[in-house]
């Protein structure tokens, strides 16, 4: 059985990796602010981390086989672009001071190009989260350096939120650098089909060192 840190794991995207992993018949080691929000089990085990704190949190990966993280610092965070970024630099570090070679992180949408322009550079971008989506954005560049570390970072469709929740339907397609279009012309996937391709991608291993996105 191998064992996986799911850092975020109470968050939108990570509760559902958390639920994907546990079904597949995976150790769970789940990464939180706070661990008595995590329905622990024999398969999940809760830690209650400040992922700011890279000793900490390198202690606590070392011993899984990879990590997916689902870190978020909130859309409602006055201090949004710096808190993503740099969370998401601490968590890059410790999983390589940790020894752990795999980690797989979820950033936004905004980074997808359509017709050469990234998509958060348009006119018509929401404002209230652009700061996560420049951060993101920000972050994929700085990972790209990384040669140490077998990474992947996953922008989901442009509509993956709560509306879009409820439905797994296992199938989904995937692209690297563009949003996947279905026949209606959206972007779109079901928070469960998100853990399903992250979960695809553990085991696969179809996309080390690059960025991919999914949809239907």
């Amino acid at each position: 059985m191998k064992k996986v840190a799911v850092i975020g794991a109470t968050g939108f995207v990570g509760q559902h990796v958390v639920k994907e992993l546990e079904s597949r018949g995976y150790a769970v080691e789940a990464i939180v602010r706070n661990a008595s929000k995590v329905a622990q089990n024999e398969h999940v085990v809760a830690k209650s981390l400040d992922i700011n704190n890279v000793t900490e949190l390198s202690e606590a990966l070392k011993g899984n086989d990879a990590v997916i993280s689902a870190f978020n610092a909130g859309w409602t965070n006055p201090n949004l672009y710096n808190d993503f970024l740099n969370g998401s630099k601490y968590i890059e570090k410790a999983v390589e001071n940790s020894g752990v070679k795999r980690l797989i992180t979820v950033g936004g949408a905004g980074s997808l190009y359509i017709d050469g322009q990234q998509l958060v550079d348009g006119p018509d971008f929401p404002a209230d989260i652009k700061p996560g989506a420049l951060a993101a954005r920000d972050y994929l560049n700085e990972i790209k350096n990384n040669s140490t570390l077998d990474w992947t970072f996953f922008s989901p469709a442009i509509e993956m939120h709560p509306g879009t929740a409820g439905v797994r339907v296992g199938k989904y397609r995937t692209s690297l650098e563009n949003p996947v279009f279905n026949e209606e012309g959206r972007s779109i996937i079901s928070v469960e089909d998100v853990a399903v391709a992250l979960v695809d991608e553990l085991e696969q291993n179809n996309h080390i060192r690059e960025r991919f996105t999914a949809g239907y």
